[in-house]
């Protein structure tokens, strides 16, 4: 069983050689690694050709396109990618040393069941603190609406899908617009598949400084509509009411940062139009935190 690791850097040359020696570690080698340089300035190219020797080393390669953001390069690499599974894995992060075999063996357990649009396992920090806080259970099943919505867990998860499934579900992409949100994504596979989840750390993460962490309100704000997208369907899922107040107030903060005309806006969300002044008051202090940075 092969399983794609994918990575998608933009002038993270000085930070992939650790996830590399994490890999190289894995315990489970059955894996390739797929790199998109997404318009990088810096010598990326240069430090990922070190990775992949003529003979022998890691499986697969680099792909360079022009920047054009995250999920265009995960739309890329979901083209390209050769394994089973697909998992997205930030250049900034790493893997602990059993993680690709932790996750073969949950996999396995639900392989021939096509209810199942993969597995999903922990995110940990670098000092190994669990990411959204200690929160304890054993493997069960569920969608990935329903991890948050019914179960509530916090924090990001790592989700590891099944290539055809995210081959069936790729990321809009609008013109412009370098963000998209990996949640509308993930809620649209819910909607058809559930996912395996299991107690153990499978990915280290830190969120560094400039990353897409820490400048995410910024970033929603200059790809108005795949945010307004990503909360409009939210509002519209099976989902807790105060879920759909939340999604609606976020779908007119970022609407009024969008250039659309007023009728585009309104359409599927007439029923919510009450709550566009709490959107704006949201804008507005957005606004005045952006300038304040």
């Amino acid at each position: 069983m092969l399983i794609t690791i994918f990575t998608p850097t933009y002038n993270r040359a000085h930070l992939l050689p650790r996830l590399y020696e994490s890999l190289r570690a894995q315990t489970f080698q059955d894996f390739e690694w797929i790199i998109v340089d997404d318009g990088s300035t810096d010598d990326t190219e240069d430090v990922v050709k070190s990775f992949f020797p003529p003979l022998g080393g890691i499986k697969g390669g680099l792909i360079r396109q022009p920047n054009g953001g995250k999920h265009r390069a995960i739309n890329r690499g979901v083209q390209e990618a050769k394994g089973e599974l697909f998992f997205i894995v930030d250049s900034d992060d790493r893997l602990p040393t059993k993680s690709l075999e932790c996750i073969s063996y949950y996999f396995k357990q639900i392989r021939g069941d096509e209810r199942f649009a993969g597995v999903c396992g922990l995110k940990c920090y670098f000092d190994g603190t669990q990411v959204g806080g200690q929160q304890t259970f054993d493997p069960f099943d569920c969608s990935m609406l329903d991890i948050r919505q019914k179960y509530h867990l916090k924090g990001d998860m790592a989700e590891v899908v099944r290539t055809v499934v995210m081959r069936q579900f790729p990321f809009p992409e609008f013109e412009g617009e370098r963000f998209c949100p990996e949640a509308l994504v993930w809620n649209r596979i819910a909607q058809n598949y559930v996912m395996r989840y299991f107690h153990e750390n499978v990915y280290e993460c830190e969120y560094v400084e400039g990353g897409l962490t820490d400048r995410i309100v910024r970033i929603r704000m200059d790809s108005p509509q795949a945010s307004m997208m990503t909360y409009k369907e939210l509002a519209h899922y099976k989902v807790p009411f105060r879920t759909k107040i939340r999604s609606a107030i976020n779908y007119w903060r970022f609407a009024t940062c969008s250039n659309l005309p007023m009728s585009r806006k309104v359409r599927g969300m007439a029923e919510w139009l009450w709550l566009w002044p709490i959107g704006i008051i949201m804008h507005i202090h957005d606004n005045k935190t952006q300038k304040n940075k």
